[in-house]
């Protein structure tokens, strides 16, 4: 009896496909291993011995990690009461889940599972998570731990709300990178790959592993698409246009008009700095851009610059007059107009709301109205970003950018990476490095990792005047020596957030929004960051949106008042757009006014790598 149930587990992963084929070709791939491994180990290495200070790099990341969940550990030692309960479930789940698995060992039947995953988990959709009982007891064992390791950061208390954020975030990534999904001896899926391969896909993926090392520098460089796959101005930004103006800091880009008449008032877009702007017109099923062309707008966008140690002095203020200021005054000089429709993305919202704050003081009018792209003003709010810019970090990335003149584009991709670990990063240590395979060519991921470096002295203020002290909000940030204050923006103004977005949170949008002076149309977008607002019309409708009152209150009690709407909400946008001012003119040729085609969109500085 012993011995059939000692088998009966070596029979059921046979029957998944975990058996090895031919033992002497995978060993010869195991020693192909160790040497693919080697020069991966190099290529981390070598930078680190050349330059000593990239070997310190990264250290205070794990100080960080360890004093937010330290100081959970230390909430839970006051309150040992609750500690003992939180103890006696986590081993009544284990009792649970052992006592399940054993009756089902020996022939009792099928149990209900202790712990189930979420439908959405890709993680385990293998049917060896569920029908094998070595990996079904594993998985359980997983999620188990997981949602009790969470329930302890929730439930400590005597904790202040930005430490349980941190100790929130910290712990959401250590729980992910410990899935046993993640690595080849407790994943069923890479264990087949292993198997059917003999080792083949390990070798395989240790060598773009050692790739993408080296290309990093030093440090991993996740491979998220195939890059050979896109080329700016040939598949990705191939909306026709010009460059027509150019700064150290910026090219001004106008699209070629595809109607016989455009609205007189000309569209500037201000994209964020620390995204390259094709985002907005990856291709032409979903290009933003492209669309406004064709609904009559004459549409111009600020490329910025991806700036070296050359920029290093620029500030937020330079980014503003040199940067958006000198965008208006060139956008009035190609087209005759005096004024213009601005939209802002992201941080290039928050710039142009700083801008905006600064044109009323001033009696400034060129900007008639304003749309906001998932744009925070009010950072109070600021989501799972705020875990990395307490005072102690932001010395740290001062340093770090004093000592070059800016910020490695691979520090902010990282971050941003982090914010959605299951999906940026573990599929691709999975799927690349363990399964060997080259991932699809993907262009939404293209873009997101083609990262730009980020000026020292305007991150600088960013990180500080708005996520850690949240000045502008706040009434206490000045420029040029003028405090500015948003309530004094009477323009209209367009503000879409997205619901489940993770850098600019819905919740956050909607504060900043109540901040204006004049009249706000609040809309909230389905899905997030991008997918909310790269949502074209279309028969697919992929995503919904919700229109309601004026933002007031909170964004709960604005939500229960709302209609929901199916598809995209750019028709919504350009119907308010249209009722502010839907005079015409001829289309407008490219180098009929004052400014003269320098080159071909989507230009040069977009295509700087990071």
């Amino acid at each position: 009896m012993a011995q059939q149930v000692a088998q009966e587990p070596v029979e059921a992963a046979r029957g998944f496909g975990f058996d090895i084929r031919d033992p002497q070709r995978l060993a010869q791939n195991m020693a192909r291993l160790v040497e693919e491994t080697g020069k991966a180990v190099t290529a981390f290495v070598e930078p680190r011995v050349s330059n000593p200070a990239q070997a310190l790099a990264g250290g205070g990341d794990f100080t960080h990690i360890m004093n937010a969940l330290t100081q959970i550990q230390r909430a839970w030692l006051f309150q040992p009461q609750k500690l003992m309960e939180a103890q006696a479930e986590l081993w009544q789940r284990y009792w649970q889940l052992w006592t399940s698995g054993l009756a089902i060992l020996t022939g009792g039947g099928i149990a209900e599972p202790v712990a189930a995953p979420d439908p959405k988990d890709a993680r385990f959709k293998d049917p060896a998570w569920s029908e094998n009982q070595y990996f079904d007891f594993m998985k359980q064992a997983y999620l188990i731990n997981s949602r009790w390791a969470e329930r302890l950061v929730e439930q400590a208390e005597n904790v202040d709300p930005d430490t349980r954020h941190k100790a929130g975030f910290y712990m959401k990534q250590v729980i992910n990178a410990l899935a046993p999904s993640n690595w080849v001896f407790t994943n069923p899926e890479l264990l087949r790959e292993t198997f059917a391969s003999d080792g083949e896909n390990l070798v395989r993926g240790m060598q773009l592993l050692a790739e993408d090392i080296r290309r990093g520098g030093g440090d991993l460089q996740i491979r998220q698409t195939d890059f050979s796959k896109f080329e700016l101005g040939r598949n990705l930004a191939i909306t026709p246009g010009k460059v027509v103006f150019q700064t150290e800091l910026f090219q001004l880009i106008q699209y070629a008009a595809t109607t016989e008449t455009v609205l007189k008032r000309p569209l500037l877009i201000v994209p964020p700095w620390i995204n390259k702007f094709y985002i907005l017109d990856l291709n032409p099923e979903k290009s933003f851009i492209k669309w406004a062309v064709s609904q009559v707008h004459t549409v111009f966008i600020i490329s910025w610059v991806n700036p070296d140690e050359r920029l290093a002095n620029k500030t937020f203020e330079d980014y503003m007059r040199e940067g958006v200021f000198e965008a208006i005054k060139a956008v009035c000089e190609a087209t005759g107009e005096e004024s213009v429709n601005a939209i802002g993305y992201c941080v290039g919202g928050t710039l142009l709301a700083v801008a905006l704050a600064a044109m009323a003081a001033s009696g400034d009018k060129r900007i008639r109205s304003a749309t906001f792209f998932t744009t925070q003003v009010d950072f109070k709010h600021a989501g799972d970003l705020k875990v990395f810019s307490d005072e102690e970090q932001i010395e740290e990335i001062e340093r770090e950018m004093n000592a070059k003149g800016y910020l490695d584009s691979s520090k902010m991709a990282t971050i941003f990476n982090l914010l959605r670990s299951n999906d940026l990063i573990w599929p691709y240590i999975v799927n690349v490095y363990q399964k060997g395979k080259e991932p699809l060519p993907f262009d939404l991921l293209f873009w997101n990792s083609d990262s730009t470096r980020m000026p020292a002295a305007n991150h600088s203020f960013y990180l500080r005047h708005c996520y850690l002290q949240n000045d502008l909000a706040e009434g206490r940030l000045e420029i040029g020596d003028e405090r500015l204050d948003v309530s004094k923006v009477d323009i209209p103004v367009y503000e879409l957030a997205a619901r489940e977005d993770h850098i600019a949170p819905a919740k956050s949008v909607f504060a900043g929004a109540r901040l204006f002076g004049g009249t706000v149309r609040f809309v909230l977008a389905g899905s997030g960051h991008i997918a909310g607002v790269i949502n074209p019309p279309g028969p697919k409708m992929r995503y919904q949106y919700w229109s309601g009152d004026p933002p007031t209150g909170s964004l709960e009690s604005w939500l229960e008042k709302t209609q929901q709407h199916p598809g995209s909400w750019w028709p919504d946008w350009q119907a308010w757009i249209e009722g502010l001012d839907g005079e015409r003119v001829p289309a407008r040729e490219i180098g009929a006014g004052l400014l003269k085609p320098i080159e071909d969109a989507p230009g040069s500085y977009v295509r700087v790598k990071g």
